[in-house]
This record gives structure tokens, sequence and C-alpha cells, in this order.
């Protein structure tokens, strides 16, 4: 995800005019910065010094070291952390401005939807700004605290179930004989139209548009059914919001 909004916020019209990286001895902090134009930093204590915010990308688990590492240097802080509500990130970091979000991967090309959990008063301007530059990469969607792990599993996560579907369908295709490339490029165009047509239209009436009475479309449809499909991706969110929450 650091990845994602590094890449996006580096075309970004009004993007930060630095950016820092650091991780746990990876590696990946230095090529990203390599990649970005930006810079790695030996310590994330000066990290921290050198920075107007920090956004905090890794496991849940390692918020408390990672402050601990920070030495009380963050100014302000945003998270992207799945399953940390904006009291612990307080916990973790009292008396400084303090964010939570939930990117997609899509911030990278400036699309999709970046929730956000309400700004407090304690946040001022700083959590305003800072809100607002992931403003730069992707709409915004305020949703209640105790619900973003939600909205992550239903929006964060949903890049991953769709590529399942594109890759699924372009394979059948391929097994029926068709060059597996273009089978790919078919599915995903097509995918691309219908996502227009779903900002225009109710899915309902989109798949009824698609699928006549009788024909090959109700055919597959039926056949997804009896796959159990729906309850699939239903179990799929009720599996995410399940390991989030501990």
């Amino acid at each position: 995800m650091a990845t994602a909004l590094a890449r996006g916020w580096t075309h970004a019209e009004h993007g930060p005019e630095a950016m820092l990286f650091c991780d746990a001895g990876s590696g990946r902090a230095r090529a990203l910065a390599e990649l970005t134009g930006g810079e790695a930093p030996d310590s994330l204590a000066e990290l921290g010094r050198r920075s107007d915010a920090v956004v905090l990308a890794m496991k849940p688990l390692a918020l408390d070291h990672t402050a601990e590492l920070l030495d009380g240097e963050a100014k302000a802080v945003a998270s992207v952390l799945a399953g940390t509500p904006v009291s612990r990130l307080r916990e973790a970091f009292p008396g400084i401005p303090v964010i939570r979000t939930m990117p997609t991967i899509v911030a990278e090309i400036e699309r999709g939807v970046i929730c956000h959990a309400p700004l407090e008063p304690a946040d001022g301007e700083t959590g305003a700004r800072l809100l607002n530059l992931f403003g730069e990469l992707s709409h915004l969607a305020e949703v209640p605290d105790e619900l973003m792990d939600v909205a992550m599993a239903v929006m964060a996560c949903t890049p991953a179930y769709l590529t399942v579907v594109v890759q699924t369908l372009a394979e059948a295709g391929a097994d029926e004989g068709l060059d597996p490339e273009q089978a790919y490029e078919l599915v995903l165009e097509t995918f691309a139209g219908t996502i227009e047509l779903l900002r225009r239209y109710d899915p309902i009436e989109v798949r009824a548009n698609v699928a006549s009475r009788g024909g090959s479309t109700e055919a597959g449809l039926e056949a997804l059914a009896d796959a159990g499909t729906a309850d699939a991706f239903r179990a799929a969110v009720r599996a995410s919001v399940e390991r989030m929450r501990g």
C-alpha cells in the first residue's frame, strides 16, 4: 500500500513536496525512494524529525514498536492499518493529529475511493490538510470508525477479488480455444466497460439487459448460482472482517 500511495503522490498535481521512506530492513524503502525521487533515512526517528507527517503502512502488530522507534518525533500521523481504531492510534501517538484512512492499490493511478474515519477537533488544520493529501489520489468517503474494517472488507480487498474473476473467466475462455492473451483482453475490456455502465444503471438492470430469457447468459448465471458464487463472496467479506478484528 505504501508503494501505491507513493507512486500516486509522485504524479499527483498537489502531492507532497518530498517523501521519505523507512522499512524494517527489507530494502524496499530504498528501492521506493529511488523509484519516486525520495530519500531513505537511516532511522524512523530521523524520518519523523524531517517530516511534516508520517504515514503508517506496516502490520498492525508493529504499531507500538514503530511508535517507540519514532521516539516522539512524529508531528502528525496518517494510518492505513487494518483493524486499528482511532483510539488505539491516539494511544500510541498522544497529543498529535491522527487520521485513519483505508486506501486501495488503485490510488497509484489516482482512481477509486479512500475511506477515512471522521476527523476530531484535536486534529485541527493539520489533520484536514493531511486528509486532503489523500484526496489527491482518490475520492474520499467518511465512514464511522467502528465500520472501517467492514469498509475495508468490501473496498480495499475488492481489487484482489476482481482479479480472481477476470483471471478465471480469461482462463475459461482459453480452455475453450481462445488465445490466452486475447481471452484476457476480451474479459478486461468488457469489465472496464461494465464498470462505466454500473455508474449509470442499477446492477439488476444491467444484468437483466444482458441475460435474455432462455439465453446463454442466463445459463451461465444459473451455473454461478448453483456453484454458490454469491455465498462465496459474502463469505470472503466475513472472513476479512473476522481476520481484521482478530
